[in-house]
């Protein structure tokens, strides 16, 4: 067994202090400044500390207070189980199954606990439109031909400006502003793949991600990922080495479904060891700026010394849904993903791009994001006491220390899919978990969307999804 590093030993000793009694619920763990003094460690082991703590559901983080010891009821359910995926690659088909089950979250009548945004309210749509027309009026003609393929200059420079304050130095022509981050995605899996190769994908992993290999006629091998952990590095070295692989296409920060924060050391290791075998990473980070914790966690593009991890995003899911502005920072294929860029769309709409610069040069954007993010873990909580009330005994769900979802591991005996039927007819979404793995295997999970605070509808249709769960347990006990 690996030593422990020094952030995990004061977790484990914080924790084992709650467990005892010595900490209760509801107090105050000591500031940061006042644990370094007496452990005499550094601020950022107890940050870290801190958080591994959040992400295992013992503590809370409140805005402009603190962390606090979490209430037992509020961590009373166990962690779903990391999944055994099959050891080999095979085709992919849910495309179908996807665009079935999921065309009810643009029915505004019904609940939207399946889809995959955030409410509207949570944006500054009003100010977005207020900088869009001020850009639009000063645009110039050369603007639009110079902002072709690669993007706004503006916003290119204000996003390698947010790169830069986390430590990340980008080369200019690496990045490129694309129709929000699945084009973005999309076109890294086509600069670093060919149709038959292979590619790893989490265990569970976005639909959008096998229905993206499916297009592109690439085969998926799914590697267990773990709810608080992430990938599981030694399952995908052994990987690695097993079979030739083109590339991985991973979310470390936030991951969808599970919410999985991947440690920050986990992150380099998973750098390093892909650049041992000379395979890509694409990361999707659309999530990593809704953190509860104090910091934004780094993603893996952080540790990359080889131009192998193509990082993408977009303010699709923290600033403007709809606005469709996302971009690819594609290391040594920057050339070749601008490339692809021309030759599919040629260009990203310019006054979307316009806008959102105009909006990051004024400064709102991080006190924006504060908000949203204290909007977002105050629903985590108060989701997280619904499903303990409602839903079946046995019901595991993960506790993400941020994003906006959950994923549920019901009992054996629940069909989610028959859930969801039910559901539907009740007026409610959700996300069935056979949508998250190429051999539709998780199909007695769930993922559900709690990013919408102040939706009246939102407390009566997750105890509805819980007592329709409850009745089908117990039909087929």
């Amino acid at each position: 067994m690996r030593e422990l590093h020094r952030y995990e030993q004061l977790a484990e000793e914080l924790a084992e202090g709650m467990r005892s009694g010595v900490l209760r619920a509801g107090e105050r763990l000591p500031s940061v400044r006042e644990t370094c003094q007496r452990r005499g460690v550094s601020p950022s082991t107890v940050f870290q500390a801190y958080a591994l703590l959040e992400s295992r559901g013992l503590v809370e983080t409140r805005p402009r207070s603190g962390f606090y010891v979490r209430a037992q009821a509020r961590a009373a359910r166990a962690m779903p189980l990391a999944a055994t995926p099959q050891a080999e690659a095979q085709p992919v088909a849910v495309s179908e199954l996807a665009f079935a089950l999921l065309g009810s979250t643009r029915d505004a009548e019904v609940v939207p606990l399946g889809s995959a945004f955030p409410a509207p309210h949570l944006f500054p749509f009003d100010s977005l439109a207020r900088c869009g027309a001020r850009a639009m009026r000063r645009v110039k003609p050369v603007q639009i031909t110079n902002a072709l393929t690669a993007g706004d200059e503006d916003l290119r420079q204000a996003l390698l400006r947010r790169y830069t304050l986390q430590g990340i130095a980008l080369a200019d022509e690496e990045l490129v502003i694309t129709n929000g981050a699945m084009e973005a995605l999309n076109l890294c899996l086509q600069a670093v793949t060919r149709p038959g190769d292979v590619v790893v994908v989490e265990s569970p992993t976005f639909y959008a991600a096998l229905q993206a290999l499916e297009r592109l006629n690439l085969r998926a091998v799914e590697v267990a990922t773990d709810p608080q952990q992430g990938v599981d590095l030694a399952a995908l070295d052994e990987l690695l080495q097993r079979q030739k692989v083109a590339a991985c296409w991973f979310m470390p920060n936030f991951q969808n479904p599970l919410g999985a924060l991947m440690p920050t050391e986990r992150k380099q290791a998973l750098v390093e060891l892909l650049a041992r075998h000379n395979v890509a990473l694409i990361e999707d980070d659309v999530y990593g700026e809704l953190y509860t914790g104090v910091q934004r966690p780094l993603p893996a593009k952080a540790f990359d010394r080889h131009g192998l991890v193509l990082h993408c995003s977009s303010f699709s899911k923290c600033l403007a849904p709809g606005y469709r502005v996302g971009w690819a920072a594609a290391g040594r294929h920057g050339a070749a993903v601008q490339r692809l860029k021309m030759m599919s769309s040629l260009a990203t709409s310019l006054p979307p791009q316009r806008a959102l610069a105009e909006y990051l040069a004024q400064g709102g954007y991080d006190r924006h994001l504060r908000h949203l993010r204290t909007a977002l873990a105050d629903q985590h909580e108060h989701a997280l006491a619904l499903i303990d009330q409602s839903f079946p005994a046995g019901t595991r769900v993960t506790r993400p220390a941020g994003g906006y979802f959950l994923w549920l591991e019901l009992p054996a005996q629940v069909d989610a899919l028959r859930l969801h039927e039910l559901a539907r007819l009740q007026g409610i979404s959700c996300a069935p978990g056979v949508l998250f793995s190429a051999d539709r295997r998780f199909n007695h999970h769930l993922r559900l969307n709690i990013g919408h605070p102040g939706d009246a509808r939102f407390d009566g249709a997750l105890r509805t999804l819980g007592h329709l769960a409850t009745g089908l347990n117990k039909a087929r006990a």
